[in-house]
């Protein structure tokens, strides 16, 4: 079940539920992608229809901003939880040890944090199939990069690549590469938060949703332009949504 979200068809899950739903794709061998998304996705797709396109394609995409979950509970769906990325991210790990999956990483901003992600995934999760790491330049990747990029991950046999070089690059990207075959999750920001170089923002301001001024406080350079552009005009069109939805519900 999804719920619409400014155009954007958002799953009612919770964290459970999302990792089930993804695990059983790879023990199917079905394949896809899954998009976390936030307020910054929305927009982005809200302005750019052949992202909008790309994120239609993919086999989920999850409640990772919590102003989405607001957005969900006040269309009535009760149900619906938030699904953040960390916590995400950090489950499939630990189920995918225990059901012995070939896990890939595709990302991170440099061979360094790369390392450290491991590093500290396989510390957390010492029977992860940790099969693949890649972290790619930033710059689009030449033709014959890609296809060694694409023989590694087959020739190691990924059945799950987390991929994080960040919205909507990861996103374009899985859309690109489907037919490689495993299950391929946008982990985009969580990196930083699993390997410890962000904090976390305090669990009052996440369940505040305020956790974007956490955010904003520690990146104010990169943050500031992209909040001022995207969470007002969010906000408006959000609003204008919920009311055209209790209108309907009061006409009918």
């Amino acid at each position: 079940m999804t719920a619409q979200v400014l155009g954007l068809q958002v799953a009612i899950t919770n964290l459970s539920q999302a990792i089930e739903t993804a695990l059983t794709r790879v023990h199917k061998r079905q394949g896809g992608y899954i998009c976390l998304a936030n307020v910054h996705m929305c927009m982005e797709a809200h302005d750019h229809p052949a992202f909008a396109e790309v994120l239609s394609q993919s086999c989920l995409r999850l409640p990772d901003g919590r102003p989405l979950l607001w957005m969900q509970k006040l269309m009535g769906y009760r149900d619906a939880r938030q699904v953040r990325g960390e916590d995400f991210f950090l489950g499939l790990c630990e189920q995918a040890q225990h059901q012995q999956i070939n896990v890939g990483v595709f990302g991170g901003t440099d061979a360094m944090q790369l390392q450290q992600l491991t590093d500290d995934l396989v510390q957390r999760y010492p029977q992860l199939r940790l099969v693949y790491r890649y972290a790619p330049p930033f710059r689009p990747l030449t033709t014959e990069e890609d296809a060694e990029v694409e023989k590694q991950i087959r020739t190691a046999g990924v059945q799950l690549l987390l991929v994080a070089i960040g919205c909507p690059k990861q996103e374009q990207w899985m859309a690109s590469h489907q037919h490689l075959g495993p299950v391929m999750v946008g982990v985009g920001a969580a990196v930083d938060f699993v390997t410890g170089n962000k904090k976390r923002a305090p669990l009052w301001m996440q369940r505040c949703g305020l956790e974007w001024c956490y955010r904003l406080s520690q990146e104010p350079r990169r943050l500031l332009w992209r909040y001022l552009k995207h969470n007002p005009r969010f906000m408006l069109l959000g609003l204008l949504q919920l009311l055209r939805y209790w209108l309907a519900k009061l006409i009918r």
